[in-house]
């Protein structure tokens, strides 16, 4: 009889881990990371533009504001309450700022994780994008283009075999070879001239794309070798959600990029089982207690939430 049972947990072994493997958090929450207001006043002292929470929620995430200015214990307690994180774009220093001090210690605390295998997901967008660059090289490494407000297609390199395009349809990918459907808001980039001498962020970054702003080729996406950490120089989330530049794309293909990206960085967050202690916690936490304020009559983006 024990024999038995013995070879009935054996053949069933297989299905067990395996679904152990593939379960996933069916209610992933992913932190989007505050940024400094350029002149605070009383109750706008950090803001979050509304189109990155439209972003992660169209994939089926919620959203907790990562607020600057906080201690690190605090950030301790937040990293595992929330199963990723999300560094927007924006204008402040990545070398000395609120947003800069927040990004390190998530990114050092997503490093450590990653590596005792509690897979924690990280993504940086635009100024995102080039804060993960600086906090990989620890060094000031960016180039000046001229790349504000220009919509570009991607130039892929190493697209095929990477996790982000992985899912991405046959003709998606075709379109954004060959349409501008990426948004550029940078003035700031990573030239691929410094990204080939540069040993830290070659042996740790896989780049996905390049783009040109005529003179210098820089890189527009990438994908960590080794860690789940993405990044993308141009702007998935305003094809579908911003509307204040002629210059943003909201065709079929446009909009399908930005949902297609979305999901993608939602799947890795619902790898992660990080949750909050309570159900009080968490509900408190929620962007929900907050409201957006209607700016696009005066800024670049239609919706802000200001803290």
């Amino acid at each position: 009889m024990c024999l038995l049972l013995l070879c009935v947990f054996l053949s069933c072994l297989p299905f067990y881990l395996s679904a152990q493997t593939d379960r996933q958090n069916e209610k992933p929450i992913i932190g989007v990371l505050a940024h400094d207001v350029y002149l605070p006043q009383p109750s706008q002292t950090a803001y979050i533009a509304a189109s990155y929470v439209k972003f992660l929620e169209s994939a089926g995430a919620r959203v907790v504001p990562v607020m600057i200015n906080q201690t690190l214990e605090d950030y301790k307690t937040l990293f595992n309450s929330i199963n990723g994180i999300l560094y927007p774009g924006g204008g402040v220093s990545i070398v000395s700022s609120g947003y800069e001090r927040a990004a390190k210690i998530f990114y050092e605390l997503a490093i450590e994780a990653n590596k005792r295998g509690d897979y924690f997901p990280v993504w940086g967008t635009c100024l995102g994008f080039e804060q993960l660059m600086y906090l990989t090289s620890k060094n000031t490494i960016l180039a000046y283009t001229n790349t504000s407000g220009a919509t570009l297609p991607l130039n892929f390199t190493n697209a095929e075999d990477s996790r982000m395009f992985k899912g991405f349809p046959a003709q998606l990918m075709k379109d954004l070879a060959s349409e501008p459907l990426t948004v550029n808001s940078h003035k700031w980039s990573l030239g691929m001239l410094t990204y080939n001498t540069n040993e830290e962020l070659k042996k740790f970054y896989k780049v996905l794309s390049v783009n040109t702003d005529g003179n210098v080729e820089f890189v527009s996406t990438v994908e960590a070798y080794d860690y789940p950490i993405y990044g993308t120089q141009w702007h998935p989330e305003k094809n579908a959600f911003e509307w204040t530049r002629p210059s943003i794309p909201h065709s079929p293909s446009a909009v399908k990029t930005t949902f297609y990206m979305a999901e993608f960085f939602v799947n890795e967050a619902r790898k992660n089982f990080h949750k909050f202690e309570t159900e009080e916690g968490e509900s408190k936490a929620l962007i929900y207690n907050y409201n957006p304020v209607y700016t696009g009559t005066k800024s670049a983006f239609e919706q802000i939430y200001f803290f």
